[in-house]
């Protein structure tokens, strides 16, 4: 039997929602624990730019502006938390959700991934697959499932 050691990367894949504020908040615990730097990752879709050069401005516009409001809704989740003793870096990236987590982990090295869960139950958890059930299923690292608070 292998023993885990503490992590020294955590990455935290963040949507806004009840489940990621509780992951964060136990992301930043982890990490203050163990003297971890923390990655705090969220994934975003941009809109498919169309045909001609209206429409791809349109579509410039709507992508530099889903950027800009996830950079802030992400420094604002973190900034209660930022006190200068952890190292936290915000990471964006458009794709889907699963996919790029797995990436970021890769990319920064990250030997734990913190994740919020949503407590769904029976069929509608069957019917309903999340991402952090992808990230669980196909990790190569721990993953740690928090639900909200």
């Amino acid at each position: 039997m292998t023993h885990m050691l503490p992590p020294r990367t955590i990455l935290v894949p963040v949507d806004f929602g009840p489940a990621s504020e509780s992951a964060l908040a136990e992301a930043i615990s982890l990490a203050r624990t163990f003297g971890a730097e923390l990655h705090v990752f969220h994934a975003f879709a941009l809109p498919p730019a169309g045909v001609g050069d209206f429409s791809f401005q349109l579509a410039v516009n709507a992508s530099s502006q889903i950027v800009a409001e996830a950079t802030r809704d992400v420094s604002r989740m973190t900034s209660k938390y930022d006190d200068g003793k952890i190292a936290i870096h915000v990471v964006l990236e458009e794709g889907d959700p699963s996919k790029t987590i797995l990436a970021c982990a890769e990319r920064v090295g990250a030997d734990l991934i913190v994740m919020g869960t949503h407590a769904r139950e029976g069929l509608a958890r069957v019917l309903i697959g999340s991402t952090t059930e992808a990230v669980i299923r196909t990790s190569p690292i721990p993953v740690l499932s928090v639900r909200a608070r």
